[in-house]
């Protein structure tokens, strides 16, 4: 992410006084209101759909999710770089490869 990027989401905030807002159990819960909109722009038709909508609801979820990391002083890059650390251990190449089952019933 650009440090330009986050930058202007403080700056969105503060400029506004909402950083009382943004606890990071606030911020998790508009994580998944946004989310549910964005579930939204596919509830009737999964393949006809707003593609600016999409763009603007995962726009909305991804900015609370980089307030959320910075009100938790996270590194998006170490975190994601962990996750999928035990995600390729719970998934091995050789087991998962084109399924969908779930890592205990590999």
């Amino acid at each position: 992410m650009k440090k330009e990027t986050l930058e202007r989401i403080r700056r969105f905030t503060s400029d506004r006084e909402w950083g009382r807002f943004h606890s990071p159990a606030n911020l998790a819960k508009s994580i998944a209101i946004e989310a549910g909109e964005l579930l939204e722009c596919f509830q009737w038709d999964e393949e006809n759909y707003d593609l600016g909508a999409v763009k603007d609801e995962v726009a909305d979820v991804i900015v609370y999710c980089i307030d959320l990391l910075d009100r938790l002083g996270l590194d998006l890059d170490e975190i994601v770089n962990a996750k999928m650390a035990k995600n390729e251990a719970k998934y091995p190449v050789a087991k998962a490869k084109g399924r969908s089952t779930k890592y205990d019933k590999l």
